[in-house]
């Protein structure tokens, strides 16, 4: 093999190796920061981790919330109107957090089947709904779910 030949193969061959391990570090990397959504009849069947950080989204069910009088620490269940998950959050809630509204919590489930949520989003006005969450109700409810009055946006990709 001519040698300039050679230094053009050892230069591309470094090259490869470099960007494929550049590619390798950022997937890596990109991997541990991803929040997958799941709804709450997923969530019940076993479907979501139990040791990732995974957003749990869906209407606070009726009558769930229990707040704790002496600290911030707040139960509730979330509902696609299919199955529900207790959800158990230390922290201030959102203004706009409110029985019956939808909400998207993110977190850790525990092993017993518990959400433990470090952070709670809530809708910001009445026809407004996350799409995951309006989603994944229109499918659990097989489209009969209106929220707020008004039929959920779905959003597909």
């Amino acid at each position: 093999m001519h040698p300039i030949r050679k230094k053009r193969l050892t230069i591309v061959l470094v090259l490869l190796v470099g960007i494929s391990l550049a590619v390798g570090l950022i997937t890596y990397a990109l991997r541990q920061n991803i929040n997958l959504f799941y709804d709450p009849t997923q969530i019940a069947s076993g479907e979501a981790p139990l040791d990732a950080r995974i957003r749990a989204g869906g209407m606070v069910e009726e009558g769930s919330v229990i707040r704790d009088p002496n600290s911030l620490k707040v139960e509730f269940r979330i509902t696609d109107f299919n199955r529900s998950v207790p959800v158990e959050y230390t922290g201030i809630l959102p203004d706009l957090f409110a029985e019956g509204q939808g909400v998207v919590a993110m977190g850790r489930l525990t092993p017993e089947g518990r959400f433990v949520a470090d952070q709670v989003l809530a809708k910001h006005d009445e026809n407004y709904m996350p799409p995951e969450v309006a989603e994944a109700l229109e499918k659990s409810s097989g489209g009969q779910h209106k929220a707020g009055g008004m039929a959920s946006p779905v959003v597909t990709q």
